[in-house]
């Protein structure tokens, strides 16, 4: 047992959790810690962001390209509140962070004193738990239930909050091994029993997947129940690379802006299986009328999520992975070839396409995967570019696509490849953004200058915000109200002052020699693609129809 001031208990603690990296932004409450981290700088690198979101955006793609938990450190005030939009982002889309915040000395606390905030109760709404160290005697096992709560059951984001005078005390500290985590399974033998009979019983099963079969690293075993199944598969956002995206059965993704092949053959399904997916309204659409034909069998680890936006009619709660390999030792092969043929044929009559005239977002994402041999980590922002990175690079392992998704934050793909390509040195990191979502994180191209982070930008720029303008296109007359971006702003310029190597494409031709070169450099770039201001994402469901109501360009042009 050794006697340790509450900084050095910190560091002490993230080394118990096997952290290697962590990624924050000094300030006068914290700097107890960070002198305890540059004693430690050796075990625990730090990568200093630019802004605590993109600390708290690097910890999160970190967690998501890994499995692991990522952490990232603020001081108080605005220290702290600057992570709560990378903390929410976390919290939607279940990924495990925990974020160490510093506040001022007890005795100051409540006083509205320089730099303070009550950033547990700031983030309570937004995180698993959130805690505030006040005694030293409780800081080591408050970090160690941090962790274990960010992993454990459904995965989500812990805040910290310790007042300075505890990381400035001195604490006896004895080393720990961390504990198992809950698996949180609840199921009984009967409800395998009810979710095996149904699936025997269905004519037409399709099997819809979302991100919690990525977290529990079920792929396996989803690809596996789809060969008993001899169903077709589906994918939200969030469950890209469950499923193969070159494997016959997959017919791509369901929702707002899913193929017609996935959202008619939902419709038409009589069995829907959800795994480790939360029916968000940018997948169903028109509630009461999603897969009107189905039964329903949905499997989550969390409780809350069964019957909460769609009604069961069966229901397992627990671990996917877990569940899934009791119900495929039950389940014996089945073979719905008429089913199958349909689906085939709704493939074929109803492929992704887009005008390949000139340059476009399809075509540069399917030259990345062309390049890449489809072995990158696709990090995305959040908009038109987001929804064409999910549709035409083909995904074959779970934890190559990082977005947002529950939260949709404009801003989150830059950090999120740096905390990515840290976690994954390994692998081609790509963050695909557009121009308005560069605008509110290109400071943090300073931070992959800085340590020489071979990342690469790839920025769509149709010098507009380009989802907005689509909805302003189709369903407010074409009132283009601020979200025009065309004025002097030369990001290659940009990037280049800020220590990082530009490439501008204008032409198809450009495009992977673009990629090649920026992954040759091993240093970070930034690929400037420069197209259409009116290109617009299709297939689209428009707000609150039914997901059968999906339409794509050449239905407009019917229409007209």
């Amino acid at each position: 047992m050794m006697q340790l001031t509450g900084a050095e208990i910190v560091v002490e603690c993230l080394k118990e959790q096997g952290v290697d990296t962590v990624f924050g932004y000094p300030g006068g409450t914290i700097l107890n810690v960070y002198d305890a981290l540059y004693m430690h700088r050796e075990e625990i690198t730090h990568i200093l962001t630019s802004h605590e979101q993109g600390a708290a955006h690097a910890a999160d793609g970190y967690a998501r390209a890994t499995g692991k938990v990522g952490v990232c450190l603020a001081t108080s005030g605005p220290g702290a509140t600057n992570l709560v939009t990378g903390i929410a982002t976390a919290y939607m889309d279940s990924i495990p962070v925990v974020a160490i915040t510093c506040n001022v000395n007890l005795p100051l606390l409540g006083k509205d004193s320089f730099q303070e905030v009550d950033i547990a109760g700031v983030t309570m709404p937004i995180t698993k738990h959130s805690y505030i160290v006040k005694d030293i005697s409780k800081l080591a096992d408050t970090i160690r239930r941090a962790f274990s709560i960010a992993r454990e059951k459904r995965p989500g984001p812990v805040l910290v909050d310790i007042t300075k005078d505890v990381t400035a005390g001195v604490y006896e500290y004895e080393k720990q091994a961390p504990g198992e985590c809950e698996s949180g399974c609840k199921y009984t033998d009967e409800d395998i029993k009810r979710a095996v009979s149904l699936i025997q019983e269905a004519k037409k099963p399709f099997i819809y997947v979302g991100g919690g079969a990525v977290i529990s690293g079920a792929y396996k075993e989803v690809r596996a129940l789809a060969g008993l199944m001899d169903a077709p598969v589906c994918d939200t956002l969030m469950g890209k690379g469950v499923m193969d995206g070159h494997d016959e059965r997959y017919t791509g993704m369901i929702g707002m802006h899913g193929t017609k092949t996935s959202n008619l053959g939902v419709s038409e399904c009589d069995l829907l299986v959800a795994l480790g997916a939360r029916f968000s309204d940018r997948v169903v659409g028109n509630a009461a009328m999603f897969a009107s034909n189905a039964k329903i069998l949905q499997i989550d680890i969390d409780a809350a999520e069964i019957n909460k936006n769609i009604r069961t009619d069966a229901s397992v709660v627990g671990d996917l992975k877990e569940i899934l390999t009791l119900i495929n030792k039950e389940l014996p092969q089945m073979e719905h070839k008429q089913w199958n043929e349909h689906i085939k044929e709704l493939k074929e009559k109803f492929p992704l396409n887009y005008d390949e005239s000139g340059l476009s977002c399809p075509y540069i994402m399917e030259q990345i995967d062309k390049v890449t041999d489809g072995k990158a980590v696709i990090v995305t922002d959040v908009g038109q570019h987001q929804m064409w990175a999910a549709q035409y690079f083909k995904y074959s392992e779970p934890r190559s696509f990082l977005s947002s998704g529950g939260l949709g934050t404009m801003g989150y793909g830059l950090g999120a490849v740096i905390g990515a390509k840290m976690g994954r040195p390994e692998r081609v990191c790509i963050n695909i953004a557009g121009d308005g979502c560069l605008r509110m994180n290109m400071n943090e191209l300073a931070t992959a200058a800085r340590y020489q982070i071979p990342i690469i930008e790839v920025v769509i720029n149709n010098h507009v915000l380009g989802m907005v303008r689509q909805w302003q296109t189709l369903f407010y007359g074409k009132r283009y109200s601020q979200t025009v971006l065309n004025d002097g702003v030369d990001f290659c310029m940009v990037a280049k002052g800020l220590g990082c190597e530009a490439i501008r494409v204008t032409r198809k031709e450009e495009v992977a020699q673009a990629i090649t070169r920026a992954i040759e450099l091993k240093k970070p770039v930034l690929i400037e693609c420069v197209i259409p201001e009116d290109d617009k994402v299709f297939p689209m469901v428009p707000a609150g129809a039914p997901i059968s109501e999906v339409f794509d360009a050449t239905d407009l042009e019917k229409e007209a």
